[in-house]
């Protein structure tokens, strides 16, 4: 395919998504182009559309829960057929051959991953979007696409740390904030036969967090109190900022506190619970090709699906003030309509 390509992009720091063109590099010999018909929205988008993160390069268009059909590959590509349903992550290059690549954790890839949309790159805002096939992945014909693109971002962002650190069955995990992510969380540790603990600042997310699996509910306010040296594991989804200090409170001794949420706060904590109590705070940044399998795999057989809404692309902005004001319930995806 040649010539240029439409979507909706971002032309300066906290602008409005605007549609418009832009001219892609050539289709690779290890590239392919996909119809792209579904887009998670993702927090994450509106960080970058800011350059929160100082990983922006404009212009550029956002999306990295992308969902779409093979529309032509480059002569090289093998895997995959014209046609054939795939899905995109934040991840789209690696350097696949240091000691992590080649354990399928390109997710801390030794030399850095390139991420889908970082520094210029474009993303899944397009009805039209073109990557390396390396990390394209099959969506298993159990989950549809609605389903499937969050869990692209949202799914292996917190499957990846449960898998990492749950290490025996009916550990008494929490998850702290449950929106996009969290919600999954609790969806997953559920299924992975933990004892879970949903921790938020709605006290209406409660009967909705009992039915994805939540053994209890705490409203975030009374957690450390209620919840004093009583969690194995804490996955923190949260993107604002937070207390950790209090956070620590809630661990029994050999618990973990792991962040995969994104404040653009640094994270300031008390040493003495670490050593004396042998906590530990961890990161974890989406996951790499294996686990990103093993997930899709798990969420087609078990049908852990997120809750999602819809709307068209075509309001991404609309959107996107949505999950600013933290009232997407709780994942919105992006039909195309452009």
């Amino acid at each position: 395919m040649s010539g240029k390509f439409t979507g909706f992009l971002v032309n300066e720091k906290g602008g409005k998504l605007v549609k418009g063109e832009y001219a892609p590099p050539p289709l690779g010999e290890r590239d392919i182009d996909i119809a792209v018909t579904h887009n998670g929205l993702c927090h994450t988008d509106c960080h970058m559309r800011d350059n929160e993160w100082g990983v922006t390069q404009y212009p550029f268009v956002p999306g990295h829960e992308v969902v779409g059909t093979v529309k032509a590959i480059g002569k090289l590509v093998t895997q995959f057929k014209v046609g054939e349903r795939v899905g995109y992550a934040w991840i789209k290059d690696s350097c696949g051959s240091c000691r992590n690549c080649v354990k399928g954790e390109e997710n801390i890839c030794v030399a850095g991953y390139t991420g889908l949309i970082t520094m210029g790159g474009n993303g899944g805002f397009q009805p039209v979007m073109r990557a390396p096939a390396a990390f394209a992945f099959k969506i298993p014909d159990a989950l549809d696409s609605v389903s499937a693109a969050p869990l692209l971002c949202a799914g292996i962002t917190v499957y990846s740390p449960l898998k990492a650190h749950m290490n025996r069955p009916g550990m008494k995990v929490g998850v702290i904030g449950v929106g996009g992510l969290g919600h999954m969380a609790v969806k997953f540790a559920a299924a992975m036969g933990a004892e879970v603990y949903a921790i938020s600042t709605s006290p209406d997310k409660e009967a909705e967090c009992k039915k994805m699996g939540a053994d209890h509910f705490v409203v975030s306010s009374e957690a450390e109190t209620k919840l004093s040296s009583t969690l194995d594991l804490i996955i923190n989804t949260v993107s604002a900022k937070n207390d950790y200090t209090k956070q620590l409170t809630m661990l029994a001794n050999d618990g973990t506190l792991c962040l995969v949420g994104l404040p653009v706060e640094d994270v300031v904590i008390p040493v003495t619970g670490l050593v004396f109590f042998q906590k530990k705070v961890v990161g974890s940044i989406v996951g790499g090709r294996k686990d990103m399998i093993e997930m899709l795999e798990l969420a087609a057989v078990k049908q852990i699906k997120p809750t999602c809404e819809t709307m068209p692309l075509s309001q991404v902005n609309e959107a996107m003030a949505k999950v600013e004001a933290n009232k997407a319930r709780y994942r919105i995806v992006l039909t195309t309509d452009i």
